[in-house]
């Protein structure tokens, strides 16, 4: 068992090695993924944030656009040093294991020189038939056959070792070249990203000063804003209130044991609207982006502070994307158009109904649907509205379970 342990050794070490390095890569292609992921929108912000009418955007505006880029910019510095830094420790077990390797492999070489001199000084046939002639019996002879036969392959698995091993240290060299290459690569990649986002930074600055100078009045123009979304919000909720007691009057009235019930907050719903809410929840995180073309989330869901003006809160109800010339809005999912809203300030609003869940598409044009209409999963709905002063291409998405309203990220793939 002695004669094995080396080539077991050496098996385990690769087996390790490989473990260790494909858990290693693994994170570099996530990481790595993620980084390609920020560029790409980095690209997608360039183009429907910054090559638009730039002249026609407000003060306001300009700065809401560089903070978007600046943070998403952030984002890509601290991916970009996360692999940096695990290609400096991938660097430097590589390095370890180079230098182990090398010393296991002087180590065999020296042993399978010693080996090949001691069989070279009783190679004779001869000197091998005397070896076993002299047995002082058959078993003695026969074990002295076996142990000659073992000899024989443990010298034959000590050269596949040197063999093998000389193998793993070229590819560990191979290794260590490439991911010193890329560890170059993205440091000079930051490097030049960092200097950019100074820049950035800069000119936001200045914006800002101009913004500080007259805070009252752009802060208005925020709360301005946000008072018609919500009156926007406050249509759609009392038209999901009436679709709600629409459909509880029918179901009342399809009853014939006649109840005297409150006002509910829930859809009243037959087995195949029950199935359809039912498959939209198991789609939870796995419906389909709501248009045709990129887009990128310049507003998420949720209350928070303004980054310029940290007493004014914002509210939104859903996600408001930015996305190209163009583009169409479409369903998320199959369903029934439930209303065509047109509404002050925000054109056109389509809402689409999925048994107790609604999802409304804002800021549409084109429309392509009538109320009523069936509708199946990425039909498109109208065409997103593009701002003629700025050149921007923007819509808001909300989701509702009832009355209730959703994260649209929770519910949106990748969003």
């Amino acid at each position: 068992m002695r004669n094995y342990l080396p080539l077991f050794m050496l098996l385990l070490c690769a087996f390790f090695l490989s473990t260790e390095t494909y858990a290693q890569s693994d994170k570099q292609k996530e990481l790595e993924a993620q980084r390609q992921a920020l560029l790409q929108e980095i690209k997608q912000i360039n183009t429907l944030l910054f090559k638009t009418r730039g002249e026609k955007k407000s003060i306001l505006t300009q700065v809401e656009d560089l903070d978007q880029r600046i943070r998403t910019t952030e984002n890509l510095i601290k991916i970009t040093n996360r692999q940096a830094n695990l290609l400096t420790r991938e660097i430097n077990d590589n390095l370890t294991k180079i230098d182990n390797l090398r010393t296991e492999l002087t180590e065999l070489k020296e042993d399978y020189a010693a080996m090949i001199q001691k069989s070279y000084k009783s190679k004779s046939e001869q000197s091998r038939v005397m070896f076993l002639l002299s047995s002082e019996g058959f078993l003695q002879a026969y074990k002295r056959l076996q142990y000659m036969k073992q000899y024989t392959k443990y010298r034959k698995e000590q050269g596949e070792a040197i063999k093998q091993k000389t193998e793993l240290l070229k590819i560990l060299n191979k290794d260590l070249l490439e991911q010193k290459e890329k560890k170059q690569q993205l440091i000079a990649e930051n490097n030049k990203t960092k200097a950019q986002l100074t820049k950035e930074r800069k000119n936001q600055e200045g914006l800002i000063a101009s913004l500080k100078k007259d805070e009252g009045k752009f802060a208005g123009q925020i709360k301005s804003k946000q008072r018609e979304a919500a009156e926007i919000d406050r249509k759609i909720d009392k038209i999901i209130a009436d679709a709600i007691a629409a459909s509880n009057k029918a179901a009342n009235a399809n009853n014939t044991t006649k109840t005297t019930t409150k006002r509910s907050s829930t859809f009243a719903m037959n087995a195949e609207a029950t199935a359809l809410a039912a498959n939209f929840t198991a789609n939870k995180g796995k419906l389909p982006w709501p248009i045709n073309k990129g887009g990128i989330v310049v507003e998420r869901y949720g209350r928070h502070r303004h980054p310029q003006f940290p007493n004014v809160e914002i509210y939104n109800s859903g996600v408001r994307i930015a996305t190209e010339t163009g583009a169409m809005a479409r369903s998320v999912f199959n369903g029934t158009v439930l209303e065509i809203q047109q509404v002050k300030g925000a054109n056109v609003n389509v809402m689409v109904q999925h048994g107790n869940y609604i999802s409304v598409y804002n800021n549409l044009t084109n429309i392509l649907v009538k109320k009523g209409d069936k509708v199946s999963t990425k039909q498109e709905l109208g065409t997103v509205y593009t701002n003629p002063s700025t050149g921007k291409t923007t819509f808001k998405f909300v989701i509702f379970q009832n009355t209730k309203r959703l994260n649209p990220a929770d519910w949106i793939y990748k969003m």
